[in-house]
């Protein structure tokens, strides 16, 4: 049976990066492990190997590939957060689309007060919705 699911993110280079990034945009961010690749390992030396962080209490892997890739990040997965209030709402919406791309903007679409919907600049996409 299996113990757990986690997300996994996986990068090309900018795995800690982007993990610093998430985890100073919640209060109880934090990164719970991290192992990086050593000398004569596949990865570039003292790149993340595996890495565990936390974002709204939600446990996230990530990694830096050493393989190159034909493939990145897509929005057919992403990460849904739910915010308090608008103040929030402002703050996450700004953060994580500042060179990144809107795929819905933030608005009024119907089913919620407000949602936005970007892929920041690592490529992950986000769906931030104030219910």
């Amino acid at each position: 049976m299996a113990r757990s699911i986690l997300p996994f993110l996986m990068f090309e280079g900018r795995a800690e990066e982007a993990m610093s990034f998430y985890v100073s945009l919640f209060a109880d961010g934090r990164i719970d492990e991290i192992a990086r690749y050593g000398a004569g390992q596949p990865g570039a030396e003292g790149s993340v190997r595996l890495a565990r962080f936390t974002v709204a209490g939600q446990s996230v892997m990530c990694i830096d590939s050493p393989a190159k890739h034909a493939f990145g990040f897509t929005p057919s997965v992403s990460l849904f957060i739910t915010c308090e209030d608008e103040a929030e709402f402002k703050t996450l919406t700004t953060a994580l689309a500042e060179g990144g791309q809107w795929l819905m903007p933030p608005d009024d679409y119907g089913f919620s007060r407000r949602f936005g919907w970007c892929n920041d600049r690592f490529g992950v996409s986000w769906q931030i919705n104030l219910p």
